[in-house]
């Protein structure tokens, strides 16, 4: 399981020109799920998720995480993070779970992000065409692992 986080000041998932997610000031949280991911696994990542320290403080350090700020979590199911990309002009996605597994992984992080994060927690929807828009702040970018 990994996860493309970015911090932004507003993200926004739409699907048939509809919003299903939207934050302000946050992180957006791409996530792809890889065959045999575990709950041990999804839950460190949840973990690091909300403890990740990637927000300034007074003294404009990276020292504050989303638990400290409160600010909003925006998970999107994105499978071609989990891509191969080593060989040729055309990803591989054996590398990636399966739908069903997949969709079952992420929504347990789900669940564990909501149940540790009162602030608020907004998702995508899985397997749909989503259109995400985001405000990068900083940029900030990292890619996380459990």
């Amino acid at each position: 399981m990994l996860a493309l986080i970015q911090r932004v000041s507003q993200a926004q998932v739409t699907v048939d020109d509809q919003v299903v997610g939207a934050i302000g000031p946050g992180l957006l949280a791409l996530v792809a799920v890889e065959p045999g991911d575990d709950s041990g696994q999804i839950r460190r990542l949840a973990q690091r998720l909300l403890g990740y320290r990637v927000f300034s403080d007074a003294a404009g350090r990276m020292n504050r995480s989303l638990a400290d700020t409160g600010g909003g979590l925006l998970l999107v199911s994105q499978f071609t993070l989990a891509a191969d990309t080593r060989s040729g002009t055309r990803p591989g996605f054996s590398t990636a779970a399966p739908p069903e597994e997949a969709e079952r992984a992420f929504n347990e992080l789900v669940a564990i992000c909501r149940e540790n994060h009162p602030p608020g927690v907004e998702t995508g929807r899985f397997g749909a065409h989503m259109v995400v828009s985001l405000v990068n702040d900083g940029p900030v970018t990292f890619l996380l692992r459990p």
